[in-house]
């Protein structure tokens, strides 16, 4: 028997999505005020969720003080209150969508979590628009 348990966190940063082999007009038509070159920002909301079996001796599928501990320091720390385009490694070359930012973050948090727990993180850009990916 598998249950999912889920952990929401919360941070701030700011990107420009533009597409550097594409004209400044090619980039402004597709991405408009998102490609404004003075940045723009966004209150991100990041709901991690491990899939898994309870185990029988903590009743947990997974510790969400350890998950939370996880998320701080390989999500939060490293994007919070950042310029994603200009301030971290990871989107120095890649275009900082939501999409993108997603699955960097899977990719990340993936390589901490043990293989057994299936993981799967949303990424809320407004409370409007979000995305979901699960490594597939």
């Amino acid at each position: 028997m598998k249950i999912t348990v889920c952990r929401k966190e919360h941070f701030n940063a700011a990107h420009r999505l533009h597409n550097p082999a594409w004209t400044e007009a090619q980039n402004q038509e597709f991405f408009g005020l998102c490609n404004s070159p003075n940045f723009h920002g966004h209150n991100y909301e990041l709901i991690v969720k491990l899939t898994g079996e309870v185990n029988k001796e903590t009743g947990y599928v997974y510790d969400l003080k350890k998950l939370s501990k996880l998320i701080a320091t390989e999500i939060i720390a490293r994007f919070d209150h950042k310029n994603l385009n200009l301030d971290t490694e990871e989107f120095r070359n890649l275009n900082p969508t939501a999409e993108n930012i997603a699955i960097v973050t899977w990719n990340l948090l993936r390589a901490k979590i043990e293989p057994e727990f299936a993981l799967s993180v949303t990424l809320f850009e407004t409370e409007r628009n979000f995305v979901e990916y699960n490594g597939e």
